[in-house]
């Protein structure tokens, strides 16, 4: 029987794909989901190499984990740096099978109107184009073992981005990155897949919603059960279990799914209510009063 383009991907999928053995980057790794996922995926057998802007995290979550681990210093808007560290990991596992572009920061609240245009480049040069430069030196690396690549999108993504714009936008954009890899990738045997989180309780969290008084405001914007949030350990056990499975797509918790599957609908309806409120607009004069 005559092979067709795809045959590499049937042949490599299966029931779960096991990481035992396997290589895995992961970026962002020093705290939060990325140290969880790091110490999840490390104890289900893979070598990991743990990315972090900030050294002395990334080498104390390495040193956690002890042998099969690599700490590696970088950040990952700097693409000359993600490539030094994908060829890192190569040196020193042999191999690399698994990508998660995890990475991301959040701005002060501020409309585009009034935003420092410097916090919306950073934003954007971390959580998008750091996802790029996170993927794309790995790339010929996981084709060359049928590996897995994870970016992390977030709920956000499907929500108006009112004062805070520039990570909705931004997150946005990763899943369309996402789901290009998805498509790009199918002919060489390799998966791509996108995980979306709503709440997340990380320090990121508790510095943006829960310490700031603006913040707050936005939080109790979100109706039951979107304002459910999940631990760092459990958005890690999500996408750990997501790779066994090579899903194109993860998405927690489980009250955004209906959202997620009706936003072209309930969006249209939402923005246009959202335009129209009261409460809203005295939020907004808010945000831009206190810059």
């Amino acid at each position: 029987m005559n092979s067709g383009p795809l045959e590499p991907l049937r042949r490599i999928t299966g029931p779960r794909y096991d990481v035992r053995g396997k290589t895995v980057l992961i970026t962002g790794a020093g705290q939060g989901i990325g140290r969880e996922l790091a110490t999840l995926l490390h104890r289900r057998g893979a070598s990991i190499a743990l990315v972090d802007i900030d050294q002395a995290a990334a080498q104390a979550a390495a040193s956690a984990l002890g042998e099969r681990s690599l700490a590696l210093s970088a950040d990952v808007a700097d693409r000359e740096a993600m490539e030094k560290a994908t060829s890192r990991t190569v040196e020193r596992f042999g191999r690399l099978d698994v990508v998660v572009a995890n990475a991301g920061v959040v701005p002060k609240p501020a409309t585009l109107r009034t935003m420092d245009t410097d916090s919306f480049d950073r934003v954007l040069d971390v959580n998008l184009t750091g996802a790029f430069n996170t993927v794309r030196p790995a790339l010929d690396h996981v084709i060359a073992v049928r590996g897995h690549i994870v970016v992390v999108s977030s709920c956000a993504a499907f929500a108006p981005g009112m004062g805070g714009s520039p990570y909705m936008i931004s997150k946005a954009g990763v899943e369309q990155l996402g789901r290009a890899l998805r498509v790009e990738l199918a002919p060489h045997g390799v998966t791509a897949g996108v995980s979306y989180f709503g709440i997340v309780d990380t320090a990121m969290t508790h510095a943006t919603l829960d310490r700031d008084d603006i913040g707050r405001a936005i939080d109790n914007l979100l109706p039951w059960p979107l304002d459910i949030r999940i631990t760092a350990a459990e958005a890690a056990r999500v996408i750990a279990d997501g790779i066994r499975r090579r899903a194109p797509r993860t998405i927690a918790p489980t009250g955004w799914v209906p959202y997620a599957l009706l936003r072209g609908i309930v969006n249209v309806a939402l923005d246009h209510q959202l335009a129209r409120d009261p409460k809203l607009a005295t939020l907004i004069h808010r945000i831009e009063n206190a810059l």
